[in-house]
């Protein structure tokens, strides 16, 4: 036994001084008395009471200090050691450690910027066991799968491209590693983030993307660096530009493709740092679904505590001293206070059933509110949370669906199966319906039970498309945030893993397995469409004409970019070529003059050309983009090509 605040006790000596004091105040008192009469008239002329109730009044006063003083010493027993527990995911992070990972296309560099998302990732996810891999041309694990988080920012902090004993950037060892250090911990589903350039990859990707999706392991990609590129650095170079085997300078791009694969093979997200998209966030909500298990945290020792056994007789104590001191003036006292305390409870069940009475009578901005205001004075987690399922609701009822799915997801932190399973389902619900009206402009018309209305669904799909297509260049590109279609395919993708948590939850839920149907069809049924007019778009994208040469070595392949000496002006009337023939609107018009044989466009030929009439919509298309080819490829003086080394060495 030992006291955390002895300093207390000092005040015990105070005790037998105010009973002492009270003593003598009693005598004082009864002899003031004997002065006004003789000591024979004393019992006739003075009643006396019980002397008793008052000194067991100052008796329980006195204990009642000691008690108190005595709680706030704070006795302790032996210390107790205790493991934190908590409920965390697997996390493994790999990080491209290749030298074009130096690259200054973006502010510092490429490899800055990963490590800034890293440590957005590990103060966002605090409870997760996050570990990480670096790779270049192998790959290898320098901070194994943990919950010290301090531990693995340290290695973060101090990692560089120096670190992989072999250069390159062999992506496909990075997923092979990740997979077999997941395997390990036993858990069917675990979330992959790699960071890289997606520059030119080593190894067949195919085959682990396979046994990615096999093990369960979602991939999110983060692409860094910008398409555009810059030159990699190196100090041994006079003008800090790596030079290859050929001893040209190597232009270094962002390379989406594979990143993109990745992701989309294995159910996961794409985005890239610095667009403006929210990656905490996105991994976040792509790992809330992963399995959850219990982690052991540090080992501290807690004290164990024993001032609440004084506190207690204390409270009872001072109640026992005021009683007997008022010579029972107090029990009307005890009564009223009594029922105050009492009130408050009669008060709020009133408040409950007027919330119900609302949600059931459809007046459902008075019932979010009556929930809401009694989800915030709940004091008990499994209380707050079913208030919080009644806002929801009524909130969903309301078609205010961005307030629903807020609601639905606080409702989540209740352990109560009775809580977890509908709002799981009404989570999945809200989701559905937020696509549905970024879709169509209006809530889901039908019931959920009912067969899907697929003939509506594609019409509003094909016209959203169409709109698309006739939309600015500008205007069709990805937008932040996952707007568009590809929203709605992320909301409904997230739908549908709700229903299926739900029916884990409570495989007897029949809503969830009646939406989970209903809305698997109309995704299975988006994702076809969507390829339909992928298909569709590139068969409308007229082929290279003739004479068009293959792209220059390293630089993506464009289908809008014709062969080196081939003319983007308009072709004579009964011309030959792969691409579909076009009439001639003016067939009394002088031929075009013949195009030029040189590999370059000249600039004052070029401004001629761009009034020419008889350019169809595509060829003047493609005229644009041919003259401003060298933009596109960086700044480079005209005349000059850029050569990549067939085999990349850094």
């Amino acid at each position: 036994m030992k006291f955390a605040h002895p300093a207390w006790l000092i005040l015990l000596v105070l005790l037998p001084l105010l009973g002492s004091g009270a003593i003598v105040t009693a005598r004082l008192r009864r002899s003031r008395w004997a002065v006004w009469f003789a000591p024979r008239l004393g019992g006739a002329l003075l009643q006396r009471g019980s002397p008793l109730p008052r000194w067991l009044g100052l008796l329980c006063l006195l204990a009642a200090c000691a008690a108190i003083l005595g709680a706030l010493a704070r006795p302790q027993g032996e210390d107790a050691t205790r493991s934190e527990k908590t409920l965390g995911r697997n996390l493994l992070i790999a990080l491209d450690l290749s030298r074009s990972m130096r690259v200054r296309d973006v502010k510092p560099d490429r490899l800055a910027q990963a490590k800034m998302v890293i440590y957005e990732l590990l103060d966002a996810m605090p409870n997760e066991r996050i570990g990480l891999l670096g790779f270049a041309g192998t790959a290898d694990l320098y901070a194994p799968l943990t919950i010290d988080h301090a531990a693995v920012r340290e290695t973060v902090e101090q990692i560089d491209e120096t670190w992989p004993p072999v250069g390159g950037s062999n992506l496909a060892a990075a997923v092979h590693l990740a997979i077999e250090t997941l395997h390990k911990t036993g858990q069917s589903h675990n979330a992959l983030v790699i960071l890289s350039d997606g520059e030119a990859h080593e190894g067949e990707l195919e085959e682990e993307i396979i046994e990615a999706e096999r093990s369960g392991i979602y991939i999110l990609t983060i692409g860094v660096g910008t398409e555009d590129g810059d030159y990699v650095p190196t100090p041994a170079v006079p003008d800090h530009r790596l030079a290859g085997r050929t001893r040209q300078p190597v232009l270094s791009r962002l390379q989406p493709g594979v990143l993109r694969q990745l992701a989309t093979e294995t159910k996961g997200r794409y985005a890239a740092a610095g667009s403006g998209v929210d990656i905490p966030a996105m991994v976040l909500g792509a790992c809330k679904d992963l399995d959850a298990f219990e982690l052991d945290g540090r080992a501290r020792a807690i004290p164990i505590e024993f001032y609440q056994w004084l506190v207690l007789p204390a409270v009872v104590l001072l109640a026992g001293a005021v009683l007997a001191g008022s010579r029972w003036r107090g029990v009307r006292a005890a009564v009223l206070t009594g029922a105050m305390v009492l009130l408050p409870a009669g008060a709020r069940a009133d408040a409950v059933a007027d919330a119900k009475e609302a949600l059931r009578a459809r007046r459902y901005p008075e019932a979010r509110a009556a929930y809401q205001e009694l989800a915030e004075s709940a004091t008990l987690p499994g209380r707050r949370a079913r208030f919080l399922l009644g806002e929801a609701n009524a909130a969903y009822q309301a078609k205010d669906y961005q307030d629903a799915r807020a609601a639905f997801s606080r409702a989540l932190l209740g352990a109560d199966p009775a809580v977890r399973a509908p709002s799981l389902v009404g989570l999945g619900n809200t989701l559905f319906q937020i696509g549905w009206q970024n879709l169509a402009g209006e809530a889901y018309p039908g019931d959920a039970r009912a067969a899907p209305d697929l003939p509506r669904f594609d019409a509003l799909v094909k016209a959203r498309l169409a709109k698309l297509r006739d939309a600015a260049p500008a205007a069709r590109g990805e937008a932040a945030g996952f707007a568009g279609l590809d929203a709605l395919v992320t909301n409904w993708t997230d739908a549908v893993r709700h229903f299926e948590s739900a029916l884990a939850v409570d495989a007897a839920n029949p809503q969830a397995g009646n939406n989970r149907t209903t809305t698997r069809i109309y995704l299975e049924r988006l994702r076809e469409l969507l390829a339909q007019d992928a298909q569709q778009t590139e068969q409308a994208i007229p082929p290279p004409q003739a004479g068009e040469g293959k792209p220059e070595p390293g630089q993506p392949k464009d289908k809008s970019q014709g062969k080196e000496g081939d003319t983007p002006g308009p072709k004579p009337p009964g011309s030959q070529g792969q691409g579909e023939v076009h009439p001639d609107p003016h067939p009394n018009a002088d031929p075009p003059p013949p195009a030029p044989k040189s590999g370059k466009n000249d600039d004052k030929e070029a401004g001629k050309r761009a009034a020419d009439p008889n350019e169809t919509p595509a060829e003047r298309a493609r005229r644009i983009l041919k003259e401003n080819a060298d933009l596109e490829h960086g700044p480079l003086t005209p005349g000059r090509r850029e050569f990549l080394p067939a085999t990349k060495d850094w």
